[in-house]
């Protein structure tokens, strides 16, 4: 797995894309889709993509783990956006270009101020002192997650900065078919990008626990492996998508041997995400979160919660519930 650390870069299509006029299926108020022509990115070509490894895209928000006040934290994702009036005149561009490309800012003047504790990412791009937008205008960037903030509160939930450590599921070491969720110290999370999924994170694809009784842990980037992925193909991969049990996920990374990363999801082939059940949260699954309730801050925190699964397996992990 290579390791992403504070790079949230824009990852390109896996194949060459064309702007179409009608509004995006996956960001609100976008006037345009972009979408996959069956032409070969000639980047993944340069890349050697097909010996390269496939790992499934997850559908959550991205988080990231390095330094804060002297030790490891798990920071969440914050993007500047520009303020009404910017925001306005960007998309009215958009709308009459087709696209982004050629819109000036003014980083000073267009742009919502964010907590002093916000940093931009790292292949962030700067000019004359100031971070650039990207083509959606948004500059993105990083915030510490604090405990006291309802916002990040599902944030939160998977780390215990008295423990430390973090709430992750992975493979499982001793069986490829079998992930476990465990308890993780942050120091081996360091500079790394993770994904947190859950209940409460951008619709729960992965349908993980309810109302009542919310789950939810973080994925490190890279770290859930395609087996069998299909060859870089349009026709294959759309076939794959909607017939394979594995395809049933939002989309592909593939991690080249030179360090390139490319992707394709679901909406660039024109299809429906979500879609039913997922191959993610149809995988068995273990608990290993070891340790006593005691040892955690609150008997009903989701540390304190997963300890009392702890050597249980299931056989699907939208199985995992706390009945207690």
């Amino acid at each position: 797995m290579r390791r992403l650390g504070s790079v949230q870069q824009k990852i390109p299509c896996v194949f060459v894309t064309e702007v179409k006029e009608e509004p995006s299926r996956k960001r609100d108020c976008q006037q345009f889709q972009v979408v996959a022509t069956e032409n070969v990115n000639p980047v993944a070509l340069e890349a050697n993509i097909d010996c390269a490894l496939a790992t499934e895209k997850l559908d959550g928000t991205c988080c990231y783990v390095t330094e804060h006040k002297g030790q490891p934290h798990l920071w969440a994702r914050l993007d500047r956006k520009p303020n009404k009036q910017a925001e306005k005149r960007f998309k009215k561009y958009q709308y009459s270009h087709g696209s982004s490309k050629g819109f000036t800012w003014n980083v000073e003047e267009d742009f919502k101020t964010v907590p002093e504790t916000w940093i931009p990412a790292h292949r962030v791009k700067h000019h004359n002192g100031h971070p650039v937008p990207d083509e959606h205008g948004h500059i993105p960037g990083w915030i510490p997650v604090d405990k006291d903030n309802k916002q990040y509160c599902w944030h939160s939930s998977v780390v215990d900065p008295d423990v430390g450590a973090a709430l992750v599921l992975r493979p499982s070491a001793d069986d490829e078919d079998l992930l476990e969720v465990t308890a993780v110290p942050l120091t081996d999370l360091m500079e790394q990008t993770l994904e947190l999924i859950g209940t409460n994170v951008n619709g729960n694809s992965y349908g993980l626990g309810n109302k009542k009784q919310p789950v939810h842990c973080l994925v490190s980037h890279g770290s859930i492996q395609i087996r069998n992925p299909p060859p870089v193909d349009f026709q294959q991969l759309c076939s794959w998508f909607q017939e394979s049990p594995e395809g049933r996920v939002e989309g592909i990374v593939w991690h080249c041997n030179d360090g390139t990363l490319l992707k394709v999801h679901r909406h660039h082939l024109g299809l429906r995400w979500p879609d039913g059940e997922t191959f993610l949260g149809d995988r068995s699954v273990v608990v290993r979160v070891d340790g006593t309730v005691d040892e955690y801050n609150n008997s009903r925190d989701l540390f304190a919660s997963f300890s009392r699964l702890n050597g249980q397996h299931f056989s699907r992990l939208l199985d995992i519930h706390f009945d207690f």
